[in-house]
């Protein structure tokens, strides 16, 4: 009987125990449904026993801070988390309040991220701040985690002109098409030269005609450009030295042509009228913008020369029609309108990336860099510039690079076309030298062996002969024209 009681008491001890540990597991799970409610749009790593906790300020920018299922990620979350295991703190994300980066309002106060860290509403900003002598002035910076600078963003559209009329030169650079000519000329010259000393191909030069005359050897030579056969045809080995190695030139020469003829037309890269920003004062078919109060803006209201000097007063006197809230913003009127966006380099290679229609000028202007800001005299200023120094040393800021950069079309942005320089082609022209200098001597060997033979004959030297012979077929047309009046003469 004690047993049976014993036995009923621990069964229901049990039962109560379970009931309240469910109760209890079921107001944890309330608890953090709560928390995870009122905490979208944050993110944080909780407190841990013995370390600081950091309240960070970030603004939202694509890839840099992003919400993904009420989550917070990006380039600047990767960074934040590294950079929190590595001095051993936890951190508290919120989203600056205001959608600003930082900048002074008419009544003196500072905007954005930087306001928030003046106020003591967070101790540090990761985000894409500008580090600026204006913001130094009021936080502190440390070392630049990402390098960029100023560009200007395109519509491929909008920026593109019509071709010009002769767009079929633009395969070559300048100085190839210099380099292309001089070795077409000197080649047919050498047909010419080494057609008149060749005895194979030019054996009696008193009584036969030489069909290699200078004209016909630039004719020869081009019709070996357009991949024809003409006459007349080589005879000597010398002659045909010469001829092959053109041929071989002509066709590496053609392929090379013909490829980047294609990798133009398909690029399109050549078709940007605004190459620079001078390009973009001049021209009235775009508008242009930049961010509303940010480092951009006021880089242009600072510099002293005069293309700036002229986009600050057209942004200036146009605020309300070209300058923008958010980077967003840009970016979609960038895509819908005739309007150029004028902003950090990185982010409108990140903007080309993913919008293939969009695009980059070369030119990029104001080296800058993006900083993590914290309070004056703060004790983490130091910390934080190491820990970034270091995370670049491991190359730990190429692989957050390398992953929030990385899309489908980014490939198509980093292939920019560019006319062939001679120096790509350095080994086709040395080529062809040395083919011509072995033509030459095979002339001048051929030349010396009947030179060598009709010494014999006449009892002369090799080289008053060889000397006669060379004059000979140099001086032709002299040479014939006294024969002639000779004749003539004979014949009265």
């Amino acid at each position: 009987m004690d047993k049976g009681l014993h036995f009923v008491f621990c069964v229901i001890a049990t039962m109560l125990l379970l009931r309240e540990s469910s109760q209890t597991g079921e107001k944890n799970d309330m608890k953090m449904l709560a928390a995870s409610k009122s905490g979208f749009g944050t993110d944080s790593r909780g407190p841990e026993e013995g370390l600081p906790t950091l309240t960070v300020t970030t603004i939202l920018e694509d890839p840099y801070v992003m919400v993904r299922s009420a989550e917070l990620e990006g380039y600047c979350i990767d960074l934040l988390k590294a950079l929190a295991a590595m001095l051993h703190f936890s951190y508290k994300v919120k989203v600056v309040s205001d959608g600003q980066y930082g900048a002074v309002s008419s009544n003196g106060n500072w905007t954005g991220m930087v306001g928030e860290i003046l106020r003591q509403e967070a101790d540090i900003a990761v985000a894409p701040l500008t580090v600026t002598s204006a913001r130094e002035e009021v936080v502190s910076f440390t070392t630049p985690f990402l390098q960029t600078g100023i560009g200007i963003l395109l519509r491929k559209d909008t920026a593109s002109q019509e071709m010009s009329f002769f767009h079929f030169l633009a395969p070559f650079s300048k100085e190839t098409w210099t380099g292309l000519l001089f070795a077409y000329v000197l080649t047919c010259f050498c047909l010419f030269l080494v057609a008149r000393l060749s005895p194979c191909e030019w054996n009696e030069p008193k009584n036969e005609e030489n069909h290699f005359t200078f004209l016909n050897s630039l004719w020869f030579g081009a019709g070996a450009l357009a991949l024809q056969g003409v006459t007349p045809r080589p005879k000597a080995l010398s002659v045909r030295v010469i001829a092959a190695v053109w041929w071989l030139f002509t066709i590496a020469l053609l392929a090379a042509y013909i490829a980047n003829f294609t990798a133009l037309l398909s690029s399109g890269s050549e078709q940007l009228p605004i190459q620079t920003f001078e390009d973009l004062v001049k021209q009235r078919k775009l508008e242009f913008g930049t961010l509303d109060g940010s480092s951009t803006f006021y880089f242009f209201k600072n510099s002293k020369n005069p293309i700036h000097q002229m986009i600050y007063e057209y942004m200036d006197k146009r605020r309300d029609r070209v300058l923008v809230k958010t980077y967003q913003e840009a970016v979609q009127r960038v895509m819908e309108s005739n309007y150029a966006f004028i902003g950090e380099s990185i982010s409108q290679d990140l903007a080309a990336a993913r919008h293939c229609n969009l695009i980059r000028a070369p030119e990029v202007i104001g080296a800058r860099g993006f900083g993590i800001a914290t309070t004056q005299a703060s004790l983490w200023t130091k910390k934080l510039s190491v820990a970034v120094l270091k995370l670049r040393e491991s190359g730990d800021l190429d692989y957050l690079r390398n992953k929030w950069w990385e899309t489908s079309c980014l490939h198509k942005s980093r292939d920019r076309w560019s006319p062939l320089q001679p120096q790509a082609l350095g080994g086709l022209f040395l080529t062809l030298a040395i083919g011509l200098a072995l033509g030459v001597i095979a002339a001048v060997v051929e030349l010396s062996n009947k030179s060598r033979h009709a010494a014999g004959h006449v009892k002369k030297s090799c080289c008053s002969v060889f000397t006669e012979e060379m004059c000979t077929r140099l001086r032709i047309k002299e040479n014939t024209r006294q024969s002639q009046e000779t004749s003539g003469r004979a014949n009265a």
